[in-house]
């Protein structure tokens, strides 16, 4: 691996300067940037993915929502369409992608759900609908500098920080970790329970950003969701995953289960032969205890095949994800701060 990055690194270096250059057009005010009139959060991350912005977006929405008219903006990856859509119950991932079905899944109609791979015209649509509307959460906008947020946080993996990587393609960085300096706050996602304030602070350290702006996440796993067979106290698990980073999933089933892993690219859309092969992959486990697990995004994908009577033949479940911030309350205290700010 080690080889192969060191070959991959002049043309890492080509992508940095290439993305630098294009970032100061922006930072200089020679291509235009549309900075929203309302209220907005910008979720983001310096790598291509993986970091868990989809439970962070869910609990911002979930905190704020209640008090104050909420829209989230997503460009709608892996879907099949384009330009501006509003989420509904009819749509399909196919449609609309997995992650704002996510949304719509979760918080239904009390706030407002959109899709647009152009963020400016996602916004201005979604202003021009929901006057009342008064703050929009923009996912994965980090890298859009054609719009501008009122407030950003990028998270970052404890496994894989930012400050140990490296540009694409020789590594997963976007851009060079100084474009860490267009956010207000960061969060360190996926940590392990218990992190000392030394491992805190050798975190800020090695981010080198200031440790009052800096946060810390971990996951928090609900219990599973049958959509399909139910089986009691399952002790063997056939994990089927098609998201960008299912590392923390396995290693936390692992614990508790014995565990076969089928993994597919991010974003993945399962084929009605692929569903088939999982089947027959399911039907050699030996186990009455055994069933087929999946994330909740995954699901929302799964779920588009309105194949009932297979999953019903099947024990299907997926494992739904909220994340916990330490020290919420200063966190939840300096949104509301933005928030609030006339």
């Amino acid at each position: 691996m080690h080889k192969i990055r060191t070959l991959l690194w002049p043309f890492s270096l080509i992508y940095g300067i290439i993305t630098y250059f294009r970032n100061k057009l922006f930072d200089f005010g020679i291509l235009p940037t549309y900075v929203l009139p309302n209220k907005s959060i910008c979720v983001g991350n310096l790598s291509t993915g993986g970091t868990g912005k989809t439970p962070h977006v869910a609990y911002l929405t979930e905190f704020l929502s209640g008090k104050i008219e909420t829209a989230i903006l997503s460009r709608g990856y892996g879907r099949k369409t384009s330009g501006f859509l509003l989420v509904s119950n009819q749509n399909t991932a196919q449609e609309v992608g997995d992650e704002p079905l996510f949304y719509n899944h979760t918080f239904g109609e009390s706030v407002h759900i959109a899709v647009c791979e152009n963020r400016k015209i996602g916004a201005q649509k979604i202003q021009q609908l929901f006057p009342t509307n008064e703050l929009i959460i923009l996912d994965d906008a980090f890298q859009h500098r054609k719009i501008k947020a009122g407030f950003t946080i990028l998270l970052t993996d404890f496994n894989l920080p930012f400050s140990k990587d490296l540009l694409l393609p020789a590594g997963n960085l976007r851009e060079f970790q100084s474009g860490k300096n267009r956010a207000e706050i960061f969060i360190v996602t996926k940590c392990p329970p218990q992190l000392s304030e030394a491992q805190k602070s050798n975190m800020a350290k090695s981010l080198k950003v200031n440790p009052e702006k800096l946060f810390f996440s971990s996951i928090k796993y609900a219990p599973f969701k049958s959509f399909g067979k139910i089986v009691g106290n399952p002790r063997h698990i056939l994990l089927v995953t098609g998201i960008a980073n299912p590392n923390a999933l396995v290693e936390k089933l692992s614990e508790k289960y014995f565990v076969e892993h089928l993994k597919f690219r991010d974003h993945h859309s399962f084929s009605k032969e692929e569903i088939e092969q999982i089947h027959q992959k399911f039907d050699t486990f030996a186990y009455s205890d055994a069933i087929i697990l999946t994330t909740e995004k995954d699901f929302m994908r799964l779920k588009d095949f309105g194949l009932a009577e297979n999953f019903n033949a099947y024990p299907w479940y997926y494992q739904p994800i909220t994340v916990e911030i330490d020290n919420d309350k200063q966190f939840k205290e300096t949104i509301n701060k933005y928030v609030n700010t006339l």
